[in-house]
This record gives structure tokens, C-alpha cells and sequence, in this order.
């Protein structure tokens, strides 16, 4: 007899049981050996990236295995959120999806439905059905996967655009949007601030979307690397937020240890 399997909580099950924020990093390297040593850090999640680095289908998986022992939710970024990448990222067995550049409910009820199967009514899923062939369902090892399947993903958008702030509240009020994730980075970019993503305005549109999200009882994360802006969005509400990342980290911390032993040599070897 095959073996039948449970799936691992979701995120959005995650902040619903959590009695703090959970604090996050990213994994862009595209290495299942640094993606496993960032989960074992004792994060709560880990943002698998496939917008910005060099990540694919294949490197994605290969990142979902190694981090599958720890007690870690895996938050996975698609470059875009078509329906074929949603379905292939999907099946790919990524439980937890983050949406990029959501500005618009409309745009954000559409990226549901891709992430749902169809149900012979107007306006339902349109996820293509592989579930026998995809380790989303565990090769349908998974019982009544397809008429729950809905309950086993945790879809996330990402608010970082002037017009997807003006629009945040619809955005949060979407049926099927588990939570919200506001980028700063593009945010400023878009209000012609780029590079300040501490600029009175770039914040006042990340507490509107923390307040959006609070007002229609979802979740609200925040991309912080700078921990004085994390402690800030905490403060403000924010539910989950991401702290680091590793290529940063890395880059970071290899400065401060050549630094030590250079006298600051390092600098000039890192300008060519």
C-alpha cells in the first residue's frame, strides 16, 4: 500500500498560531546548501527567490528538499504571477507563494484564480490539473488533495508600487489573498525615491498598507534589512518580516573580516 501523507502547515496557518511576528530571510543564492544553512538559523520562514536571482524551476526544488527538515515555512517568489508560473511553481510543491508587483485587486483576484482549480462555475481556478504527476500532491499520495487543495496554499501579493498602495485596501480585501507583503525597495523607486526607503512618504505608505491589512484581518509583512526599520514596522503591526538575506550577509560580513586584518584595504579591492 502506498504511504498517505500530510502536507506541512501553510504560512498562513503559521501567523495565525503565531503569538509574535515571524522573522524571515531570504535565500537568493540558489544553492540548496546555503538555502539549507539559512533554515537551520532558527528563522520562522525563508523567501526562496526567483524574481531577482538566479533561481529556477529546477534550482527552486532542489531548495524545497534541503530546507524540508527543518521547521521552516518556505515562502517561494515566482518572477511573475502569470498562470503557467503560478501552476508550475505550485507543482513544484511551493505551498507558500509570494506574487510580485500586485497593483490592483483586479490584478490580485486573478492571480488567485490561477492558483486554484477550476470548479465548473463562472469566475473559478484555472490552475491546470497535474496532480498525479506533481509532487504538490506527492504524486497523489496526498488523500483528497485536489478538493482541498485550496487549503494546502498560502498565497501572499506583493505591495510595492505607488498604485498598488492607492489600491491597498481593495488589494487586502480580495477573497483568497492570505496575506500581504509590501517591498520598500520598488516602493520608493516608484514614488521617485529611489534608493530611500526610509523616506517619510515610503513609510507612510507601508503603515497604510500594515493598516489595510489589520482592517480587513490579514497578515502584513515588511521587507526590513535595516533592524531600527524592522522595530519600527513591528511596532506599527506588521506580522512577518524579513531581516536579511544571505548574499548580503555574506557580502557583509566577508567586508568586516577582511577589514579587520586590511586596515580597510578591502574597500579599494572592492571597487573593480
Amino acid at each position: 500500500m502506498p504511504i498517505r501523507l500530510s502536507l506541512p502547515a501553510t504560512l498562513r496557518e503559521r501567523l495565525a498560531d503565531a503569538d509574535r511576528p515571524l522573522i524571515g530571510l531570504w535565500a537568493c543564492a540558489g544553492s540548496p546548501i546555503t538555502a539549507e544553512i539559512v533554515a537551520g538559523s532558527g528563522c520562522d520562514w525563508v523567501l526562496l527567490d526567483a524574481e531577482h536571482s538566479p533561481n529556477g524551476l529546477e534550482s527552486v526544488l532542489a531548495q524545497l528538499y534541503a530546507m524540508s527538515a527543518y521547521p521552516v515555512a518556505p515562502l517561494v517568489r515566482p518572477p511573475f504571477g502569470d498562470t503557467v508560473t503560478i501552476k508550475q511553481f505550485l507543482d513544484l510543491g511551493a505551498q507558500n507563494l509570494l506574487i510580485p508587483m500586485v497593483d490592483s485587486a483586479e490584478q490580485a483576484a486573478e492571480i488567485v484564480r490561477a492558483a486554484r482549480y477550476p470548479t465548473g462555475e463562472p469566475g473559478a481556478g484555472a490552475r491546470g490539473v497535474g496532480s498525479a504527476l506533481a509532487r504538490s500532491a506527492r504524486w497523489n499520495r496526498v488523500e483528497g488533495y485536489l478538493g482541498r487543495a485550496a487549503e494546502t496554499i498560502s498565497l501572499t501579493v506583493q505591495i510595492e508600487s505607488a498604485a498598488a498602495v492607492a489600491d491597498v485596501e481593495r488589494i487586502a480585501a480580495v477573497p483568497g489573498v492570505d496575506a500581504l507583503f509590501v517591498g520598500p525597495s520598488d516602493l520608493a523607486a516608484s514614488m521617485g525615491h529611489l534608493g530611500q526607503q526610509s523616506h517619510p512618504e515610503v513609510v507612510a505608505g507601508v503603515h497604510r498598507a500594515i493598516a489595510a491589512g489589520r482592517a480587513a484581518g490579514i497578515p502584513v509583512g515588511v521587507n526590513a534589512f535595516v533592524p531600527a526599520d524592522a522595530e519600527r514596522y513591528i511596532a506599527a503591526g506588521a506580522a512577518f518580516v524579513a531581516v536579511g538575506a544571505d548574499v548580503a550577509i555574506l557580502a557583509r560580513q566577508t567586508e568586516t573580516l577582511v577589514d579587520r586584518f586590511t586596515g580597510g584595504a578591502g574597500e579599494e579591492r572592492a571597487s573593480y
